[in-house]
């Protein structure tokens, strides 16, 4: 395996030449055999990338996943059964909740530790990334999720900081109809999920509320989780075509338990079990956290809009580390923000154009406490400060139709992050202090129509990332700010192509080269994690998606990623040289199949596979993690039975009852060759449920 080739322009070129000539035949028979259809693309209208965009105009790669790929049959645990499919997005933890999911894009998002990082994630308009850029998604109820837009590569000038990718969660609208549903779900490893919802129309409002309860005691021993969510979205017709949104969640997760990462010899003798200090010292974590958010859309003739959104979420966080000082912290942090936005859909120059401009205003406020971690036992306060972000941001976007067939998009923001620390624990020395950290990001586009059945783009856009609250952290445990850890920035060229063939299959490509300046990388020593600086990376991949319905009630749906990403220039603060290493945590390739059918009985059955290859677990590339292929098999039937519509399911995960691992830990510490690099995922599992569903 060769995962440290230098992408260069001509391998570049190379890539871009032979995806051309290789859909040359496809395009011209596309053409012939498609004289009546009226457009491109089915009309899907993608939100996150601002200005409300068929998925065939956008000047980018876009991914959209629809409600039966989020709901139907699925066990609802996360994001990552849904959004495999997607190329260019890979996924890690998603059976250690304490972690939450790791989600990347492209590699952006790779290094996190825990939660999301480089991703902006957005539900309904409202971020659900912090200002400093830390993202999480365990507040997110996915019985509710109706499409998930994914735009894959960096997308500052829509969204600063944090914005490598986007992930934007659409939650269903009511209908006319009202209905009511209950869904009961359990399995392995004492699984249990109930939800009921409910939606419909009330004068001018829609409405969906839902309560969703889920336990699961796990694979691996100190793995238990128990998470319990409402969620409610309240939408407003009002007069003039305005429309006010209202949606709100709670999540409480009193219990989410880390096993912790074990090494290559406990991982192969006793895959179940946990980390000895991280049983010993209660490792995990506790959250509870209340968001609302509004959003007002306002018409203003023709050809004008205005739209307003505010949110404020309260997050009381508690988790406890595996081991004595300062092992157990408490965070209690208020998050809110705003912004306003102007559309306008003229012309220019008697050529159509839409423009947006926009500020965004967002503030994180942050208590954060440290306590030692006496086995478990919360002990005496050791560290206490105040963290403060605020970030400001405007932007411009345009897109000019320069012809019928050909647009034209640029975009430009610029973004200031203001970070503050207010030490309250001063008996170590007083650490107060704040940095400024700003960025300009432009973003420029084309888009063209070559035929009908036939688009293709150009895009060049920037994204910068600053170093979260926690990233900042002191390696030596102290207060105040790491003084030795700047932003993360990078540069994408791409260039990609989607179309429709024979009006049965849609496929995408798309070929990227991004360069990243001061990449952050973490490290992990014998009682914390911390991150420092690399100093250049480049990263070459290719994405390919294809979906293709042959048959009468059958559909195939295959995606190949594959990525090549290696340190430029990274020499770590021992003098360690990784120049030209692979950059460890993302396989070079990722295939994705699914195969589903569905009968006029109300039957389905989805088969789907995923081929992971081999990562590297360290900067050093001196330990290399084996490739596995997973099958996950789901059936179902939907029946009426009187007045109610019963939907029985039934899942079985890792069908060919793979080994692997879940999540590999970058960098682990440990003694050589037993370092803590491993997480191992649940063998082969069923699951099983029904949903009850009553229209009034």
């Amino acid at each position: 395996m060769n995962r440290n080739r230098k992408a260069t322009p001509r391998v570049i070129a190379t890539y871009i030449t032979s995806g051309a000539l290789s859909c040359a035949p496809m395009m011209l028979a596309a053409q012939e055999a498609s004289e009546s259809t009226a457009g491109a693309l089915d009309e899907i209208i993608v939100t996150a990338t601002r200005l409300d965009t068929e998925l065939g105009r956008t000047p980018a790669a876009v991914s959209v996943v629809g409600i039966d790929d989020i709901q139907l049959g699925r066990q609802q645990l996360g994001l990552d059964e849904s959004l495999a499919r997607v190329p260019g997005l890979f996924m890690q933890s998603n059976y250690n909740f304490s972690r939450d999911l790791r989600l990347s894009i492209r590699g952006f998002g790779a290094r996190s530790a825990f939660g999301i990082r480089g991703v902006k994630i957005i539900v309904d308009g409202i971020p659900e990334t912090l200002p400093d850029g830390q993202g999480q998604v365990d507040t997110i109820d996915l019985g509710t999720a109706r499409q998930i837009e994914v735009i894959r590569g960096p997308s500052s000038s829509l969204y600063g900081n944090a914005s490598g990718g986007v992930v934007s969660v659409v939650s269903e609208g009511g209908t006319e109809t009202p209905y009511a549903t209950a869904r009961l779900s359990a399995g392995a490893f004492d699984f249990r999920k109930i939800q009921v919802k409910t939606g419909g129309t009330a004068g001018p409002m829609d409405y969906v509320v839902s309560l969703a309860d889920t336990s699961l005691d796990g694979y691996r021993d100190h793995s238990e989780w128990e998470n319990t969510q409402f969620s409610g979205r309240f939408n407003f017709d009002l007069a003039g075509d305005s429309s006010f949104l209202a949606v709100v969640n709670y999540t409480d997760q009193p219990v989410s338990n880390d096993p912790g990462g074990i090494d290559i010899l406990q991982a192969a003798a006793d895959p179940r079990s946990a980390r000895d200090r991280n049983v010993l010292f209660d490792a995990g974590e506790a959250l509870e956290q209340t968001r609302v958010g509004f959003v007002y859309t306002l018409p203003i003739a023709d050809q004008h809009e205005l739209a307003v959104r505010t949110y404020h979420v309260d997050r009381d966080f508690a988790n406890k580390l595996p081991f004595t000082g300062g092992g157990a912290v408490e965070i209690d942090r208020a998050f809110s923000g705003g912004g306003v936005s102007y559309t306008y859909s003229g012309m220019l120059q008697n050529r159509p154009n839409r423009l947006i401009v926009g500020l965004d205003l967002d503030d994180q406020d942050d208590d954060r406490r440290r306590f030692d971690n006496i086995d478990g036992v919360v002990g005496p306060l050791v560290f206490d400060q105040n963290e403060r972000v605020r970030a400001r941001g405007v932007f411009i976007q345009n897109e000019l139709s320069l012809s019928e067939t050909i647009r034209l998009t640029g975009g430009l923001r610029y973004d200031e992050v203001e970070f503050d620390v207010d030490d309250r624990f001063l008996s170590d020395g007083n650490d107060s202090g704040s940095r400024t950290l700003d960025n300009v990001n432009p973003m420029l586009g084309i888009v063209a129509d070559l035929t009908p059945e036939l688009t293709v783009y150009g895009t060049y856009s920037t994204a910068f990332e600053t170093p979260t609250t926690t990233e900042f952290s002191n390696p030596t445990g102290g207060g105040g700010f790491n003084p030795n850890i700047e932003p993360q920035e990078a540069t994408n060229l791409e260039v990609g192509v989607r179309g429709r063939l024979a009006q049965s299959t849609t496929y995408e490509a798309a070929v990227f080269n991004i360069d990243v300046k001061d990449e952050l990388i973490p490290f992990e020593t014998a009682n914390r994690e911390y991150f420092v600086n690399a100093g250049k990376s480049d990263r070459t991949g290719l994405e390919l998606s294809l979906q293709s319905e042959p048959f009468d009630n059958v559909r195939f749906v295959l995606s190949y990623t594959y990525s090549d990403f290696n340190f430029d220039e990274f020499v770590d603060n021992d003098g360690n040289v990784f120049s030209g290493n692979a950059l460890p945590g993302i396989p070079e390739h990722f295939l994705f199949g699914e195969v589903s059918y569905t009968h006029p009985s109300g039957f389905f059955g989805t088969f789907d596979f995923r081929f992971v290859d081999d990562l590297y677990a360290n900067n050093g590339n001196t330990v290399s993690v084996d490739s596995y292929t997973l099958g996950n098999l789901r059936v179902g039937l939907e029946r009426a039975m009187g007045p109610f519509i019963a939907s029985p399911f039934i899942g079985i995960n890792n069908l060919f009852d793979e080994s692997y691992n879940s999540d590999i830990r970058i960098n682990a510490f440990g003694p050589p060759g037993l370092e803590r690099y491993y997480e191992p995922a649940p063998d082969r599992n069923l699951y099983a449920g029904i949903e009850l569903r009553y229209d009034f």
